[in-house]
């Protein structure tokens, strides 16, 4: 353990370069360039409460703000994983000439993420304040699911990296999964009105969802910690970072074969 943190500390300055350089690379030849950090999320809720405000946010005044949050959430974990899938492959050339501990890709790409993921949350602070949401004491336990997030994220991305190097496929696949895991999450429907509270039981079995279910309870709802979905999320990011790392370090030194 303290031969992998010597080798990181060695290397921090790469990974600093390498996250500026990915998102240097997301806004490349870009007008706008960081603005749509801003612009993306509040054009996508605009756009989603136009088509679904009637038929499943009827009277429900925050309902704008109930999409931007999950889907800020979704958006940073969808968008970061499948870069991270892709970020050994990528990279081939570099891996070839010169030795780079290897982690140092998809781990930027999971940094480089969260950080205009962070940013895009001004969007939901103005959005919040136009629509009159009354913050509590409870919006501090926010820092909890966002912090999960990150090593959910961090943990699956390590996972899809490993195996993306040996399975060429896993990117096609990976989307399909990506829109069931969007569609399970609860991002544009109210899962109360689907009336069958098993159907919540079962969603909370996704992380995402119960990650996304704490979030809202915190910043929207004044609430506290949903304990049920704090557990399935802490549990399935513990699992999914050990996993994943453990993976990547059994396989890492079979990539410049497949590559």
């Amino acid at each position: 353990m303290r031969r992998v943190f010597d080798n990181f500390m060695k290397y921090r300055f790469l990974l600093v370069e390498l996250v500026k350089k990915d998102i240097k690379l997301k806004y490349r030849n870009s007008y706008l360039g960081l603005l749509w950090t801003l612009l993306e999320p509040l054009l996508t809720m605009f756009v989603l409460t136009l088509v679904f405000s009637g038929l499943l946010g009827r009277g429900y005044r925050l309902y704008p703000i109930y999409i931007l949050t999950g889907r800020l959430l979704y958006t940073y974990f969808s968008s970061t994983t499948k870069s991270a899938l892709k970020s050994i492959r990528s990279n081939s050339g570099m891996i070839k000439k010169v030795y780079v501990p290897k982690y140092m890709y998809p781990v930027s790409s999971v940094i480089s993420g969260y950080i205009i993921f962070v940013l895009s949350l001004i969007v939901l602070v103005v959005v919040g304040g136009i629509l009159r949401v009354k913050p509590t004491v409870y919006l501090f336990q926010a820092v909890v699911p966002l912090v999960l997030l990150f090593f959910m994220t961090l943990g699956v991305s390590m996972i899809l990296a490993t195996l993306a190097v040996f399975f060429r496929d896993l990117e096609y696949l990976w989307s399909i999964a990506l829109m069931l895991i969007m569609y399970a999450s609860a991002i544009f429907y109210h899962v109360d009105d689907l009336n069958k509270p098993y159907i919540e039981r079962l969603l909370k079995l996704n992380p995402l969802y119960a990650l996304i279910l704490n979030f809202r309870n915190t910043v929207l709802y004044g609430k506290g910690l949903d304990s049920e979905a704090l557990l399935v999320a802490a549990v399935f990011s513990l699992f999914s970072v050990v996993a994943g790392c453990y993976l990547f370090y059994r396989k890492q030194d079979n990539f410049i074969l497949h590559i």
